[in-house]
C-alpha cells in the first residue's frame, strides 16, 4: 500500500468530490468554486476558503495512479482530472 502525506490525501478527498480544473497560479480545484458557509453559522459570519491542490500534488498523485485525465487528448496540465478507483479504494482503506 502506498503511503501518502495528509496534504496528497486531502487532495485525493478534493477530486473524490468532483472532478479539478487547472486554476491560475498552479492550483487546481472544482470548477466555479466559490467561498461557501459553514451550515450551522445562521448568519453566514465565516467564509470557508475555497480548497484546493497544488500542481505538484496533483502530479504526484497522478504518478501513484489515484487520479487520471479526463480528455487524454489534451495536454495533461490543461485536462480537468477525476480520481480513479484506485484512488477511491485507497481512501477506503485509510480511513
Amino acid at each position: 500500500m502506498t503511503e501518502l502525506t495528509p496534504t496528497q490525501v486531502r487532495a485525493l478527498k478534493l477530486a473524490k468530490d468532483g472532478d479539478v480544473h487547472p486554476q491560475e497560479g498552479k492550483k487546481w480545484t472544482h470548477l466555479n468554486a466559490q467561498v461557501t458557509y459553514a451550515r450551522n453559522d445562521r448568519f453566514k459570519e465565516r467564509p470557508q476558503k475555497i480548497k484546493s491542490m497544488t500542481t505538484a500534488t496533483l502530479n504526484e498523485l497522478r504518478q501513484h495512479g489515484f487520479l487520471q485525465p479526463v480528455d487524454p487528448e489534451l495536454d495533461p496540465d490543461q485536462s480537468p482530472h477525476a480520481i480513479t478507483m484506485a484512488g477511491k479504494i485507497h481512501l477506503l482503506k485509510i480511513k
